[in-house]
């Protein structure tokens, strides 16, 4: 498939402006944007793995041409996740069914569950019983994972794993994905499309920390996992320690205080190392397609030869590397949806979906 080449506005062509933008102002008229309603959802509780409850919202319309299941970033809910919402609208009117959902530590999966977020060790399983689940609600085949920034990491993890009965390995250990319990099979899995995902959070955060825009996105985001934390903390009030709460002031304490314990790691390094997606990509069986952005400022520019060179080696996977673009931006200049024909300035989505049509036919 031939892509256009990107172009974003002229004021928006550094990576930090990018991001600023979409983050602070995108939010507040993205409606104004896209001529698609909102799809009539149907809230559902799905359950995910170690049999945790996840909040999601399913639409199917009319003839469902395959189903996209998936979720945000590190922080935020439904109801703050506008760019979630653009790709549900959009997916819906292009013939898809759409289950998306909160992710654990997030939303209403918060409230239903104290169990906290893994960065894919058990979300990719979640990933696969939601679409499971959204099969035996009419949902079909096949399903396309979805996510972008830390979502996309989780995407990435989802699509690595294998139904049809087949031993997963996780870090350490493994797990069985039966299809006489999720009745799905292998086939039922298209593969995955994800926007600017996190691949090494080690390198990235220590990269992010050491320049006066990276400190101050790292501690915007720190401060929102710690508000997360807080509200878990107000509906499951013996399931968290509210002294280790109140220690928190980084991303990385962040884990240490309250993720890796849990999960059974000796050290945030090694969570770290054993959920980096950037490792998963030599041996992803199914279509995945990956847009990144060269100048994105919250990830290691350092990782790129990685990506790159993972990429060349597994034909499933298309990477789609920019220039710019920023993190998880993407804003197409006039003159770019001109040359792309695309309805609108969403220039990611509208590759992504792009891409998923032209592998369902």
């Amino acid at each position: 498939m031939c892509y256009w080449t990107y172009n974003p506005p002229r004021f928006l062509q550094n990576g930090v402006a990018m991001t600023l933008y979409t983050a602070l102002w995108s939010g507040r008229n993205w409606e104004q944007t896209t001529k698609y309603p909102e799809p009539l959802y149907q809230e559902h509780v799905f359950i995910g793995g170690q049999s945790v409850p996840i909040f999601g919202w399913v639409a199917i319309p009319e003839n469902p041409r395959g189903t996209i299941v998936g979720t945000y970033g590190i922080t935020g809910e439904f109801d703050n996740q506008w760019f979630l919402k653009l790709l549900g609208r959009k997916a819906y009117a292009q013939g898809f069914a759409v289950a998306l959902f909160d992710w654990r530590g997030h939303g209403r999966t918060a409230q239903l569950s104290p169990t906290l977020t893994s960065d894919g060790l058990y979300e990719g399983e979640d990933f696969i019983r939601i679409a499971a689940a959204a099969k035996a609600m009419g949902c079909p085949g096949k399903f396309w994972f979805t996510g972008y920034s830390l979502g996309g990491q989780l995407a990435l993890w989802a699509v690595s794993l294998r139904s049809g009965g087949e031993e997963i390995g996780r870090w350490g250990e493994n797990f069985s994905l039966s299809p006489e319990v999720l009745g799905l099979e292998d086939e039922d899995i298209g593969g995955a499309a994800v926007i600017c995902p996190s691949l090494d959070s080690k390198r990235s955060l220590t990269y992010l920390v050491k320049q006066p825009f990276g400190r101050y996105m790292e501690q915007a985001i720190a401060r929102n996992l710690k508000k997360l934390a807080w509200q878990i903390y107000a509906d499951h009030p013996h399931s968290i320690d509210p002294e280790a709460i109140a220690r928190v002031n980084s991303i990385w304490s962040f884990d240490e205080e309250l993720v890796i314990q849990r999960l059974g790691f000796p050290s945030v390094k090694a969570y770290y190392d054993a959920s980096s997606a950037l490792q998963l990509l030599p041996n992803l069986q199914k279509p995945t397609l990956i847009i990144y952005a060269e100048d994105d400022p919250l990830f290691d520019p350092a990782i790129i030869p990685d990506l790159q060179l993972a990429c060349a080696a597994n034909p499933m996977i298309d990477l789609l590397l920019t220039r710019s673009g920023g993190h998880v931006g993407y804003i197409s200049s006039k003159a770019c949806q001109r040359q792309a024909q695309d309805p609108d300035p969403w220039w990611a989505w509208n590759r992504i979906l792009e891409w998923l049509s032209g592998n369902v036919g």
